[in-house]
This record gives C-alpha cells, structure tokens and sequence, in this order.
C-alpha cells in the first residue's frame, strides 16, 4: 500500500499521524510526506526555518517515510497563493505517488494554513482523476484542532480509530526530534499532552493508545 500525508507545516504528519505512519512503514507500506509551507524572512529567522526542516527530515527518517516532499509555499501567508497554483501542486505530488490512503489536516483547525490546505487537497483528491485514491482521512493537530471557534463545521469528529499502542513510543521519539517546535506541559505541543491524546484516543476504543481520524470518503472496488 502506498500512503501519503499532506501537512501544512514540519511536525503536524507526527503530532496527528506520526503512529500510522510507523506502523505502516514497519508492514512493507511506502509512506510518503509533503510538507506544504516553508517560513520565509522576516516573519522567521533563517537559522529557525532550517533548522526545522533538518529536524522533520531527521524525525520522517525515524518512523520509515519514504520521501519528505516540501513544496515551499509561505508558512503563514498561505491566502497570498492564487489557490489554481496550489490545488495544482498538490494535485501533481497525488498524481505522481499515485496513493492508496491520503491523509488531509481537519478543515475546522484554526490556522488558516491548514483550512486551506485541506481545500486544496481535496480539489486535488476528486475522483475523476487518471488516479483515484481509495481512502481520505483527516486528521487532528494539538494546538490547532479544537482551537477555533466553537461550531458544528470546526468541530472534530472522529470516525477511525488507529491502534497505536505498537508504535506510540516511536511517534514520542519522532516528536522529541522537534526541538524548535515543542514546548514543556501544558503547552498543547508538549509530549505530555501528544501522549496524554493518544491515551485518551485510545480509551474511547479500549486500547492503550490511537490516533483518531474522520474518513471523509472510502471508494470499496
């Protein structure tokens, strides 16, 4: 099988499917990652933006990914990019890995950069393409899902759960490897609070730990 996971920024694939990812690769899976957004002076510091980068390729490489796709769109000025610019590169790395199962940040997240991603995504995902994926997924991202105002469209609704008891130390290891990105308890971005989610996640199905999605469409053939 062959995997892709769209984030807008470096860390959100660990934080929201970093124990999927480790247990697809550890089955013979390919999983690819394509970081959307790239920071760019002024708003960031150049030491900071590579060393973030250096830090998700180091982290990827942990958990078994494949290729760490960054395509360098402006982290926070996503808006600024005429969105045919966007829908289209998306839809070329889809085209070009040809995946079975995507996943897609939740559109209800705060940060625009993942709303707009996750529209871009799915323009790029529509099921008339030469190649059709068989599964969608979105996923949530502590600090960002669940953060913005409270309605029944930005609302997370999980419909999947993934055991991750296997692999949750490995997704924790991944995480550690974000040292710009991370922060000490209760910051929503600490490892406290990425375990504690897994924990709960994974009571709500009697498991010890999971990460939990919202299929947004399957295609059986």
């Amino acid at each position: 099988m062959v995997v892709l996971v769209i984030a807008p920024h470096p860390d959100d694939e660990i934080i929201g499917v970093g124990g999927t990812i480790a247990k697809r690769t550890a089955n013979g899976d390919d999983v690819y990652v394509c970081i959307v957004t790239k920071g760019y002076a002024p708003l960031f510091d150049e030491n900071f933006i590579m060393q973030g980068r250096e830090e998700c390729q180091e982290a990827d490489r942990l958990l078994g990914v494949k290729e760490t796709i960054f395509l360098d769109f402006p982290a926070v000025a996503l808006e600024t990019v005429p969105r045919y610019e966007l829908n289209g590169c998306i839809r070329k790395v889809i085209q070009n890995i040809q995946p079975d199962e995507v996943y897609i940040p939740h559109r209800g997240d705060m940060q625009l950069d993942h709303q707009l991603v996750a529209d871009a995504a799915m323009v790029a995902l529509r099921p008339k393409y030469e190649h059709c994926v068989r599964r969608i997924y979105c996923y949530e991202t502590l600090s960002e899902t669940g953060w913005n105002i409270p309605n029944s469209v930005n609302e997370f609704i999980p419909t999947v759960y993934e055991d991750i008891s296997g692999t949750i130390e490995k997704k924790l290891t991944a995480m550690h490897k974000f040292k710009s990105q991370t922060s000490d308890f209760p910051n929503a971005r600490s490892i406290e609070a990425i375990k504690a989610l897994a924990n709960f996640r994974g009571a709500t199905v009697t498991v010890n730990a999971a990460e939990a999605f919202s299929l947004i469409r399957e295609i059986k053939r």
